[in-house]
């Protein structure tokens, strides 16, 4: 027989309304010992809500949806996946993922979360595919939505900035302050398309016009390793190589350390080498990796946000959480 919550009540020795509240997840106050006794019971007994009469009853899916520019590669967006799947199976929610990489995935996207394939949605893409229209639109539908974006004239949802050109700017700055006058931006493909508010590339280029340096070396490279790899390669085989690389992330910054070694190069001594990010990887290269990001990856803010909609009897205003970036100095610059 499926075992009951009355069953998880008897075994946790608490009341049945506390076990739909510890497994609904539903904003009451309980314990945290009471909160696990409860948890624990129910994985001994095998128990599971039952999904689908709650679905009914509520005209739920209990499930999220999280909206991703791509489903591999990318350490920031396994560690939102991985907090948000935490945080969802505590409140009795499941996780779906789309991944919106271009204009044809973003139509789809918007369609089968405008046809109620989640209850809300958390949404970290970059590019232009899916526009700040079409958020705003989900938004106005009545979608609870939380958007990791720095784009402007977002409206109805949740927004997490990351203000990001300051630090990169800084980082370029201590380049300069070496004597570094030839620094090269490995860019994603989408930042060469449009400059983006508070991007990586305008801190690039705004460092580079205060020290009064005109040449701009700024080609493609970041979005995977291998063509990180190539394009550091070309660069620093030339005739005039660059005496720097700023990579937009930080596996690209990774190749360009293997392409320098590989061109009989030292780094910093003959090249520095500054990445994006700030990866766990980047402390293990030889040397370690110089980056720009934040002092911790922890989304649990992110996904809070996303269950504070859900669970709120009316929407909540428009939040907005700023998360910052800073320049961690290290061995390859």
């Amino acid at each position: 027989m499926r075992p009951t919550a009355r069953q998880v009540a008897e075994l946790a020795g608490v009341s049945v309304a506390t076990v739909s509240y510890v497994l609904s997840g539903r904003d009451r106050p309980v314990g945290a010992e009471t909160r696990q006794r409860v948890l624990d019971a129910a994985r001994q007994l095998g128990y599971t809500p039952n999904q689908a009469a709650r679905s009914l009853r509520k005209r739920r899916t209990q499930r999220v949806c999280l909206v991703l520019s791509t489903l591999g590669g990318v350490p920031s967006d396994e560690r939102l996946a991985t907090d948000l799947h935490e945080m969802a199976d505590a409140r009795g929610y499941s996780v779906i993922t789309l991944a919106v990489y271009s204009e044809a995935r973003a139509k789809a996207a918007v369609d089968v979360l405008r046809g109620g394939i989640a209850d809300g949605a958390l949404v970290n893409v970059v590019g232009d595919h899916l526009t700040r229209d079409m958020l705003n639109d989900l938004a106005a539908a009545g979608l609870p939505l939380v958007v990791l974006s720095n784009e402007a004239g977002l409206e109805g949802c949740d927004v997490v900035r990351t203000p990001q050109a300051e630090a990169c700017e800084e980082a370029v700055e201590h380049l300069l302050a070496q004597g570094r006058r030839r620094i090269a931006f490995l860019a994603h493909r989408h930042e060469l398309h449009r400059e983006q508010p508070e991007g990586r590339l305008l801190g690039y280029t705004r460092a580079l016009d205060r020290h009064g340096v005109t040449e701009r070396i700024i080609t493609t490279g970041a979005d995977d390793r291998v063509a990180a790899y190539q394009t550091a390669t070309e660069l620093l085989r030339s005739p005039d190589r660059p005496d720097a690389i700023f990579a937009a992330s930080d596996r690209a910054a990774i190749s360009a350390i293997w392409a320098a070694r590989d061109a009989g190069l030292r780094v910093p001594g003959d090249v520095a080498v500054v990445g994006a990010g700030n990866i766990d990887e980047g402390l293990i290269t030889n040397p370690q990796l110089s980056t720009v990001g934040p002092l911790r990856h922890d989304y649990t803010d992110v996904a809070r946000l996303l269950f504070d909609r859900l669970q709120a009897e009316e929407a909540p205003p428009a939040r907005e959480i700023v998360r910052s970036w800073t320049y961690l100095r290290r061995g390859s610059s």
